[in-house]
Parts: structure tokens; sequence; C-alpha cells
């Protein structure tokens, strides 16, 4: 047999590393004859135990101080209007997800959608059963504070709590601009309260637990830390969410989230996840926002909150430079509406506001809920800077008329929120045109505009009207909603007017 030359060359350039191969092999052999290293591990000192068991014996007292306090809240829907026979398409209606089966089946799981395939912020979902959880914050009144989205429905509620006693809510007040609700029951000595903490003083980096029922299991304890403040995720009105890493599921909604003094600095809300379940990232309403909130549901049923009557946006860098001031270093107001408490302020468009009372803004959402929080009767100091100087102006709260929309911006009816998008519009009214200086158009308004949406990343935002949608006259708010969901996953073509005049926006999909 005949090898040829290349072959040849191969077997002889491999014969070398063979052999050392098994020179090493040889070398190494001897080495197995003897006790193999035992690699030994430092002894872990009093003091790293100390501050181990110091830690755990904290979540232990927190557990047992908030535990009883900690309630599983049912909501039994009302049956008594749907037909006794409901047909095969009634699916939706009665709680059965329409897409089961299907590809989408977990993204509408729970009824709740979400919002971008990056970041899908979402109301924590009640598990099966329809419960969720609760905190008693005052025994004798017996007043539980949890979610809206758990008790919403107009069912009857039910509050079970440590011990296995059942009550029946005498009364439920709702709050859906911050999703916060407060469950009346009949007080009783034997209940066990927990005490609001200061959710201001709380700092990213702290440690915090997060208690409920989540999957329905009750008594459930989990730990993280705070990871982020003043947070708006988008899937409520009013937002300014602690975010925590501690594990938050379907069922936890409207329990608290506590720090290490066994103090509630939080409501547990909403998680941020692909499938439904913990992904390390949980939001909690402030227990200060919380607490605003539920002393108002108490007292009168509704929450009243002050307005002040403009547009805002943040300063960025590029819009800081134009202002005179630093970036992020207040909130700069694009229009003011007549006949508001603003105007008669003497705010222009311009102006930035840097200061309400005793709290520095750097946000919209910061201002607009120091707005909001502002007592009636009482004069409030307004910073602003204005051309480069500061001024001050003085603000007499007044309450927000019914009719002002929810983001304070114009006096505009309840919107239709098209999420796909991220914007929601209404039907404009003679009223609304005459506040935008479009008289004489027909069509919608954007009433908000969600941040890092398709709508916010073609320069869309809340005060523009729509007359045209593809090409297609729209006249009303189901008008829009109607042509954008026959083609709301391809690219979208608006005409809009604002007070500039009239051009075409093209909504990438």
């Amino acid at each position: 047999m005949k090898i040829s030359k290349s072959r040849l060359r191969a077997a002889l350039v491999a014969a070398p590393l063979t052999l050392a191969a098994a020179g090493l092999l040889m070398a190494a052999a001897p080495a197995t004859n003897s006790a193999p290293a035992k690699s030994v591990s430092p002894p872990i000192s009093a003091e790293q135990l100390n501050v181990a068991n110091s830690l755990s014996e904290a979540f232990r007292n927190v557990a047992n101080r908030v535990l009883p306090s900690v309630v599983a809240i049912e909501n039994r829907p009302d049956t008594s209007w749907h037909s006794a026979k409901p047909s095969p398409d009634d699916g939706a209606m009665n709680g059965e997800n329409p897409f089961k089966g299907t590809p989408f089946e977990d993204m509408f799981r729970g009824g709740q959608i979400p919002m971008n395939p990056g970041m899908n912020p979402r109301q924590a979902p009640r598990s099966q059963g329809g419960i969720g959880s609760g905190v008693i914050i005052d025994a004798a009144a017996g007043i539980v504070l949890t979610n809206n989205h758990v008790v919403e429905g107009g069912g009857k509620v039910i509050v079970k709590i440590q011990d296995g006693r059942e009550f029946e809510a005498i009364g439920v007040f709702t709050d859906p601009k911050t999703d916060i609700a407060v469950v009346k029951i009949k007080g009783d000595s034997s209940l066990t309260a927990a005490k609001l903490g200061n959710s201001d003083a709380t700092s990213v980096g702290d440690w915090v637990v997060a208690l409920g029922q989540p999957f329905g299991l009750e008594s459930t304890v989990t730990a993280g830390i705070v990871s982020a403040k003043n947070r708006g995720i988008g899937i409520t009105d009013r937002e300014n969410f602690i975010q925590t890493d501690a594990a938050i599921n379907p069922g936890n909604s409207g329990g608290p989230l506590v720090n290490l003094y066994g103090e509630v600095i939080g409501i547990n809300t909403a998680i941020s996840s692909r499938g439904g379940g913990n992904n390390g990232v949980g939001f909690a309403v402030p227990s200060n926002l919380a607490r605003w909130v539920s002393d108002q549901l108490v007292a009168n049923g509704t929450v009243q909150r002050a307005y002040l009557g403009v547009a805002i946006q943040p300063v960025s860098y590029e819009l800081a430079n134009q202002l005179g001031v630093a970036p992020k270093g207040g909130v700069a107001v694009t229009n003011v509406f007549p006949d508001t408490p603003a105007a008669k302020m003497g705010f222009k468009s311009g102006d930035v506001i840097v200061k309400f009372g005793q709290t520095k803004v750097a946000t919209p959402q910061q201002l607009q809920l120091a707005v909001e929080r502002s007592p009636m009767g009482k004069t409030v100091s307004v910073e602003v800077v204005r051309d480069g100087k500061t001024i001050a102006l003085n603000y007499d709260p007044e309450a927000a008329p019914n009719d002002f929309a929810n983001n304070g911006k114009l006096k505009a009816p309840s919107g239709t929120k098209m999420s796909s998008l991220g914007i929601e519009v209404s039907t404009l009214t003679a009223d609304v045109a005459k506040q935008l200086g479009v008289k004489g158009e027909a069509g919608v308004v954007i009433t908000q505009v969600q941040k890092g949406s398709r709508a916010d990343d073609a320069g869309l935002s809340p005060g523009i009207v729509v007359s045209q949608v593809n090409r297609q006259d729209v006249k009303s708010a189901a008008d829009f909603e109607k042509v954008v969901k026959a083609d709301e996953d391809g690219t979208i073509l608006l005409l809009v007017r604002n007070e500039q005049g009239s051009r075409f926006v093209v909504i990438e999909g």
C-alpha cells in the first residue's frame, strides 16, 4: 500500500505530539498514588455568624410582627346579571382566557396585557379563585388597605384573617388613579394592625420584606432590597412606585412591603414579567401616597385632588441649555390653560418649576403628585425660573374639576387607550378644540402618551389633534380605535394638527 507524501508528513508531525502527551501522562502518573490535597476553607468567624444571625432574626421579627395583619381578599363577582346559559363566545366575560391554547395565552393571562416586549409592567393579578392580599391598618375601625384591581368589579368582597375567620366587607372605596382601595370590615379588638411607615425615608439598597398570598399560598414572606424609587411604568394615572427585587407574584397584590422595623412602606401592586411570574422586578405604591389616598377614602369615600392647569414636560439636556437650568433641574411649562389656577398666578410657557412648597421637583410626576396633595386653604410657594432668573409665585389650591383630564392637561372626557401604540385619545369636543386653538376641527385629541412607546418615538404629545388615520377620516375615539386595530401591528400614518398647523406623522410598526 502506498502512502502519499502529505499523509506521511502528517504522521511524522503527529508522532512527537503523541510522545509528548504520553510523557505528560507518565509524569503525572506517580501523583495518582498520593492522597489528593484537601482545600481547607477558613472558619466562619463569630462576627460573621453574628451578622448573619442578626439579619435572620430581623426577618423573623418582621414576619412575626406583620403577618397577623396580612389578610387574603376574595372578590366574588355578582353573577346575577349574567345569562343562565352563556354563549361559547362569552368566555372572556366569564373570566376565561379567550386566547387559551394559542401562542397568546401567556400574554393575556390574568387579563393584563404586556406593554412592550422588553419591559412588561402589569398589575400583579389575583391568583386562582380571585384571591388577592391586603393589610389591616386600623383594627378598631376595621380598615384594610389593598389594590383597586383586587376588589374592582362590584362583587362580594370577603376578607380572611390569619386565624381563619372571614369577614364580609361592609364598605369598599377605590381610587383607580393610584390603584389603591380601602376595604372596611367590622372592627374587632382581636384584629392586629400594621404600622404605616414613612416611604420618603426609604433608600435604594434598604432591605425590605413582601408579605401576602401568592398563588393563594397563605402567609408567604419574601425578602429583597429597594431597587429604585419614583418609578413610572405606565399602568396607572398616578405613579411613584418603589421598585424591589423581593419576589412578588400573582396573589401578592395589595399585600404590604415592609422595612426591617416592621413598618409598611409600600403596597405591592405590579410586576414586570414576560410570563406573569416573578422576574425580580416588582413595584409597590409608596406608603405616604397610599396613606394620603386611604385617609380621604375613609373620610369622604372619594379622593379630592388639587390642580394647577399647565401642560408640562421634563427638562432634557438640550432643553436645559435653552431655559437656563440644569438638566432634570425642574419641570418645564409648555402651555397654560385659561381659567385655571396657573393662569391666575401668571405662569408663562417656558417657565421652569424647580420647587413646589418644600418639594424639589425634577420630573412631571413629582410635580403632579405634589400639586394634587396640596391642602385646600393653604397657600403654597412655587419657585420658578423664567428667562434665567428665579421668581416666586403663590399657589392657592383649587380642587380639580371632574371634567379635567387625568393628566391635568386638558379638560377632555375620559379617553380610549391603545396599548399597542402607547396612546390615549378622546373625541374632540367644541370646548376642547377652543382650548387648543383648533376651532372647526373634527377628530380626536391625544390626552396621554406613554413614555418610550411607539407614539412617543414618533414625537406625539398630549394636545395634538388627529383628523385622519391611514388616510381615513376619524371623528370619534371609536373611529380611531377601529382603524388602528385593523392595522395596529403595522405602520400607522396620522394627519395631525396643533396651533402651528397640520402635518403627517408616521408611527413605525
